[in-house]
């Protein structure tokens, strides 16, 4: 059946109905967001979202660079305008390129891994959104290099997360600026508490994203890293690693079914676009972004599907350039709730290449029924022309809709809010799934979580990483179409497949290790 799907390369599922376009509004002034990714810093600037006050909103800590990062606590009415007040968190550090939330030593309480140009630095939750710097506490090396890069998963019976960083280029030598050096893997220590001295990731070619995934659903996450070509001067490629219980990382060799690619590797997205249960990669770069397949589990060999997806987003499509287009951040979301998996992209030139377009728009390219995509970026209204970095697409005032947020290099960073679709239109049913467990990787990192819609099946894997410089924890939002119940079910990192539950559409539910299904009401705590 799996060689069906790859000989095909189209979704199978049944008719859908129209097409809705999802229309935002730009609300950045009125939010109160006011953070700016400043200096020389060509790639970073990213952002985290996640609720660190319990009340069910995201909270967003955004990348300053030259400045300052900040945290802004979400105020939003469920359902109104985005409303955001910046408070002193313990995160107001300079030099951070981005923001990853995940809770490390699986208290029930949200930390944060801070990437910087200089010392990386891991923020322990202390609850109510406040912080405090644990790498001495928790025994993390946080090197000194400019950090480009992140993931975390945990592997099989470890109490603490394995976390990796990649590096750029070093800053203090002359164009081209050096070698690309000092790509870590950080394991647990012995004794279960903490990291070890880290493991060198060599060679390494200027990672730009980082993405822990189980690539074959063998249980055991390999390491994609994407790479920026611009540096390493021929020799590099993308990667992936394969990590074995107690010993040293290995990369996978064209003798193994890996292909050699090199592109100006930017961010990487995951989901399980063709229904065949495993996981397809959205590599971004300049103007030649890859939608990469697996041709077989047997063997770590990708066919790039970009073209016949309509997906290759490699020049503007709209504002009059021509030159190609920069890609930064990806997303798989569904943003108009029609059970089709949609994919955004935040673009920006580098700084002033001539080569690359100036005026490069953000993408929203929705999902179709016979599995291609098109672009409505400029319909839906998120088609700016600022120098686009990190991003999330993430419900921020808990509608079922979802929002997006962008940090723009050397200028303010933008937000939109989902109206819903044009000219009142409404957009499908929803559901949001919070995943927890007992013990170590309390919300379930590597999990699958699966929820069955009517003639097929929608798979995403629970994730750290990825994108460029950002990520989210929280609620895993999916559309649901006309479904007014749906049944969902997961198979929990270790491998332990629960059963089928049935939640009803448009609420927001916690799911259990015990298989108890809760509905949450935001602002009513977990």
């Amino acid at each position: 059946m799996y060689r069906v799907w790859v000989l095909l390369g189209i979704w199978l599922g049944p008719w859908a109905p129209a097409q809705v376009t999802p229309i935002f509004a730009e609300e950045t002034q009125s939010s109160g967001l006011q953070s700016r990714f400043e200096g020389d810093y060509v790639v970073g600037g990213g952002l985290a979202a996640f609720d660190c006050n319990g009340d069910g909103l995201p909270e967003l800590v955004l990348a300053g660079g030259a400045q300052r990062a900040k945290l802004y606590l979400n105020q939003s009415p469920v359902g109104g305008p985005l409303r955001f007040r910046e408070a002193s968190a313990g995160v107001e550090l300079e030099g951070v390129m981005g923001a990853y939330p995940l809770d490390i030593d699986s208290d029930g309480l949200p930390d944060l891994a801070l990437l910087r140009d200089g010392e990386d630095v891991l923020l322990r939750g202390l609850g109510n959104c406040r912080f405090e710097n644990a790498n001495r506490r928790w025994g993390f090396q946080g090197g000194s290099t400019w950090t480009t890069a992140f993931s975390a998963t945990w592997e099989q019976g470890q109490p603490w997360p394995t976390l990796a960083t990649g590096a750029y280029v070093q800053r203090n030598t002359t164009f081209p600026w050096g070698t690309c050096r000092g790509n870590a893997l950080y394991r647990p220590a012995p004794g279960g508490k903490g990291f070890a001295p880290p493991w060198p990731l060599e060679p390494s070619y200027c990672a730009l994203s980082m993405l822990f995934s189980d690539w074959n659903r063998s249980g055991r996450p390999a390491l994609r890293v994407s790479n920026d070509r611009e540096y390493y001067q021929g020799k590099g490629q993308e990667q992936l690693w394969q990590l074995s219980p107690g010993q040293p990382p290995r990369l996978y060799t064209e003798a193994e079914g890996w292909k050699r690619l090199q592109i100006w590797g930017m961010g990487i997205a995951s989901y399980d676009l063709t229904g065949s249960g495993y996981p397809v990669y959205y590599l971004t770069s300049m103007g030649d972004n890859k939608l990469q397949m697996l041709e077989s589990p047997e063997r770590p060999s990708y066919v790039d599907i970009a073209f016949r997806r309509n997906a290759t987003a490699h020049r503007p499509y709209t504002g009059g350039d021509v030159h190609m287009s920069t890609a930064w951040h990806a997303q798989f979301e569904d943003v108009n709730n029609d059970g089709l998996i949609d994919l955004f992209v935040s673009k920006g030139n580098v700084g002033f290449m001539r080569e690359a377009a100036a005026r490069d728009p953000n993408n929203l390219m929705l999902g179709k029924p016979d599995g291609t995509f098109v672009e409505v970026g400029d319909k839906a209204g998120v088609a700016s022309f600022l120098r686009g970095r990190g991003a999330q697409v993430v419900d921020l005032n808990a509608d079922g809709r979802l929002d997006i947020v962008v940090v723009n290099r050397l200028d303010r960073a933008q937000v939109w809010r989902n109206l819903g679709g044009a000219n009142g239109q409404p957009l499908g049913n929803w559901l949001q799934v919070k995943l927890q467990q007992p013990g170590p990787n309390r919300d379930a990192v590597g999990a699958w979580l699966e929820v069955e819609l009517p003639g097929r099946i929608l798979r995403r894997e629970l994730t750290v990483g990825g994108g460029h410089l950002s990520g989210s924890l929280g609620f895993v939002h999916f559309g649901l179409g006309q479904a007014e119940r749906v049944r969902l079910r997961v198979r929990w990192p270790d491998g332990e497949q629960g059963g089928w539950l049935e939640a009803p559409s448009n609420r927001f539910v916690v799911l259990s290790r015990s298989q108890e299904l809760r509905t949450h009401t935001p602002g009513s705590g977990y």
